[in-house]
């Protein structure tokens, strides 16, 4: 009895191999494919999530430093040249944006003739100009926060169902099996059913980084962008006050 035992458990080891690398590596052509396509979108998640750690680090320190040196410096022509030295932070890119249409404003009215019409129209063209450009900013570092954002959605979407679509697959080839085989035992069905249940582990162990980093990452492009967008409003009353008075002296 237990020589008969042993030889069964034989057979029944060179027909399932418990290690996952070999059933993959015995799995069917369609399954394969499935597993390399989920590994595509399991190795660019990861990547997109590494970098785009650094970048929201570095933005949200230099925006920090910047800030700093913006509010103990008075005068904007000084903060100017400040502003150059931190290329990371949105915050100092915005305020680039809108000092340097702050700049041509200024230009133009220094060409104009000093009829009062003309200064009132210049004032309220120039405000639209800056509040443009400072737009225009914001939009342009809010599109580049959210860069490859939009994959991991993607990945974090569809990588179940690419995975539930393999394991179908192999599924139906293991009950294919079967039929060819004319037995329905555990010996015979358990083979393809696990290497058709990798391809659903596969999946979600692709998707579920990509979930959890993409929202974190999208709540903290949201909390930047009001950051982003408060400097601007703010940025925009300073040249209301000052500027505006200025045109009238």
């Amino acid at each position: 009895m237990n020589e008969a035992l042993a030889v069964t458990s034989t057979d029944l080891g060179r027909q399932f191999h418990g290690n996952v690398l070999n059933m993959i590596l015995d799995s069917g052509p369609m399954v394969q494919f499935v597993l390399l396509l989920l590994l595509f979108f399991s190795v660019v998640s990861w990547a997109i999530i590494l970098m785009k750690y650094r970048v929201i680090k570095r933005s949200r320190k230099e925006n920090d430093m910047f800030l700093d040196r913006y509010m103990k410096i008075n005068k904007l022509s000084e903060v100017f040249p400040e502003s150059k030295k931190f290329r990371h932070s949105q915050i100092a890119e915005v305020f680039r944006a809108g000092y340097t249409e702050l700049v041509k404003i200024a230009g133009i009215r220094r060409d104009t003739l000093s009829d009062a019409d003309s200064e009132i129209s210049l004032e309220m063209r120039g405000l639209d100009n800056v509040e443009r450009a400072l737009n225009r900013a914001c939009d342009s570092e809010t599109t580049k926060l959210e860069s490859s954002l939009g994959f991991l959605a993607t990945a974090g979407s569809s990588c179940p169902f690419i995975g539930l679509f393999g394991t179908v697959w192999g599924i139906m080839n293991a009950f294919k099996g079967i039929g060819v085989k004319g037995s329905a035992t555990l010996a015979v069905v358990a083979p393809g059913i696990s290497e058709a249940l990798i391809a659903t582990a596969a999946g979600l162990a692709a998707a579920i980084p990509a979930v959890i980093f993409y929202n974190y990452y999208t709540n903290q492009v949201k909390t930047m962008t009001v950051e982003i967008d408060s400097f601007s409003s703010e940025f925009l009353n300073i040249v209301e006050r000052y500027y505006t008075k200025s045109i009238h002296k």
